[in-house]
C-alpha cells in the first residue's frame, strides 16, 4: 500500500548549483545525499531569511508540521554531509511549484 505522496510546496528561489561536492573526492564514489528543492527552501526560509516556522509554512503553501518535517530531514541530510565528507545533489521532486519572484540568493 503506498501513501499520498508529497503535496504541492511553492519554492520561491532556485538554487544555481544543483550538486557540491567535497574537494579531492573522486566523484563517482563519494556517496551522495539527495536534498529535496522543498528541504533546501525550508532550510533557506528559516534559517537564512529567519522567518518562523508559521511563516515560512505559509510562504510555502504547506502546514507548520510538514514544513518542520522538512525542515529537520534537511538539516539531517546536510549535516551527515558535512561531517561524512558526502556530496549534496538537489532535486526538485514532483509537486514542487517554483515560483520566479524576482528574490536573489544570499
Amino acid at each position: 500500500m503506498r501513501g499520498r505522496g508529497r503535496g504541492r510546496r511553492w519554492v520561491y528561489q532556485e538554487p544555481s548549483v544543483r550538486i557540491f561536492a567535497p574537494l579531492g573526492q573522486p566523484w563517482g564514489r563519494t556517496p551522495v545525499v539527495v536534498l529535496l528543492l522543498s528541504e533546501l527552501e525550508a532550510m533557506r526560509l528559516v534559517d537564512l531569511e529567519g522567518m518562523t516556522q508559521d511563516e515560512a509554512a505559509a510562504k510555502m503553501g504547506v502546514s507548520r508540521k510538514t514544513l518542520w518535517n522538512d525542515l529537520q530531514s534537511a538539516r539531517k541530510k546536510v549535516s551527515e554531509a558535512l561531517t561524512k565528507g558526502w556530496a549534496i545533489e538537489i532535486h526538485q521532486e514532483e509537486g514542487t511549484v517554483v515560483v520566479n519572484s524576482g528574490e536573489n540568493l544570499k
